[in-house]
């Protein structure tokens, strides 16, 4: 595995996994260079027409969504898609018409998302990967379905998963599969404090050093353990639940998985955790600095190469004098080293990700050690 500490809230390689817009975020300039960057990104990748084949393919997901929801006693659909801000946005769609829309894709106004799109433009359509139906835990009558975004019958380049899923087909040209775990931290709220102006939901919640805090972390169980039961059902593999380094901040850990697969599952467990917060009374926010004076909140992502078909780690087996790394990982981590300062603009793209910011410069502005070292 390749171990890296975002400076935000995430993403790395994966460029679905975009920060979200919490209700007291300061987006400015910098999320405007966010966004050009990651439309860059995307104009890099030819944009796909839908042929025949795919067409067929969208038929054909249409009726296997249809009947798994049927077989789940679904009622309802939500039809949801990731906007360049990281914002999730979607459409709730009721069972009798999930076949019909699920084929030819929900619409939405484009430009009234944060899209590089203008009222000009027409509809855009979210259409459902029929692979990421997921009966919601805490609400089992919805379905929460992932959508690839399309615009007058080509795949909008610049949407968030359809950027990562170029990525990954630019990989596979070359034999390699990207694989990808993310921990992610948050903070519960008072649900009842302004948005404007946040406050702990834990008065008791005050020690120095509170990482790792047994009382702090057991006084959360009830919320903490109904998200790790929901992401057992899910089938993520959930292994550890912690109190994180500042007051009133947590993280839960799942297993790794494919790109694409992790990408989503951060944008359903973002969504399950502040849904069950609302429940609980109370907010929660993966902001990067919601505290000036509090520890703020990021995501490590663990990257790694693996061989398509046989999941083989092609990060192993080098020389001990490279630490064990391969010539591929060698080079790999040399790109993440060259390209860092141009990939700020995706990892931190709001004033308040730099806020976060707070470690000793280097000469290259980035490194790379054999453990963590964050």
């Amino acid at each position: 595995f390749f171990f890296a500490r975002t400076p935000s809230r995430f993403i790395f390689a994966l460029w679905h996994l975009l920060p979200q817009n919490t209700q007291f975020a300061d987006h400015s300039s910098s999320a405007v260079m966010h966004r050009r960057a990651l439309s860059r990104v995307a104009a890099s990748s030819r944009p796909r027409l839908l042929s025949r084949h795919l067409l067929r393919r969208m038929s054909t997901a249409a009726a296997e969504i249809a009947e798994r929801g049927a077989a789940a006693g679904l009622k309802f659909y939500q039809f949801s898609f990731v906007d360049l801000f990281g914002v999730q946005r979607s459409k709730l769609v009721p069972a009798s018409r999930v076949a019909e829309i699920a084929e030819g894709g929900a619409g939405f106004a484009g430009f009234a998302a944060h899209l590089d799109m203008d009222p000009t433009m027409g509809d855009l359509l979210a259409v459902p990967d029929a692979a990421t139906l997921t009966p919601l835990p805490w609400q089992p009558e919805v379905g929460w379905l992932s959508c690839n975004l399309v615009h007058e019958d080509t795949e909008l380049a610049h949407g968030p998963r359809n950027v990562l899923r170029s990525v990954q087909a630019r990989l596979a040209e070359h034999g390699v599969a990207l694989k990808t775990g993310v921990e992610c931290e948050f903070f519960l709220l008072d649900g009842s404090a302004p948005a404007a102006r946040p406050a702990l939901s834990d008065p008791l919640d005050v020690q120095a050093k509170p990482c790792y805090d047994a009382h702090a972390l057991m006084r959360r169980y009830e919320l903490i353990s109904t998200l790790v039961s929901h992401m057992e059902q899910l089938g993520w593999g959930p292994y550890q639940a912690d109190h994180e380094d500042a007051n009133g901040q947590f993280e839960i850990n799942w297993d790794f998985d494919d790109a694409l697969v992790t990408a989503d599952r951060v944008v359903l467990f973002k969504y399950m955790v502040r849904s069950l917060a609302e429940r609980a009374g109370l907010r929660a926010t993966f902001m990067p600095k919601p505290f000036a004076s509090l520890t703020g909140s990021g995501c490590h992502a663990h990257v790694s190469l693996h061989e398509p078909g046989t999941g083989k780690n092609l990060c192993k087996g080098g020389a001990p004098e490279m630490h064990g790394l391969s010539p591929l990982a060698l080079s790999f981590t040399a790109g993440l080293l060259a390209h860092a300062p141009a990939l700020t603009a995706l990892t931190n793209p709001t004033v308040n990700s730099y806020k976060r910011l707070g470690a000793r410069m280097t000469s290259s502005g980035a490194t790379w050690c054999t453990d963590s070292r964050d």
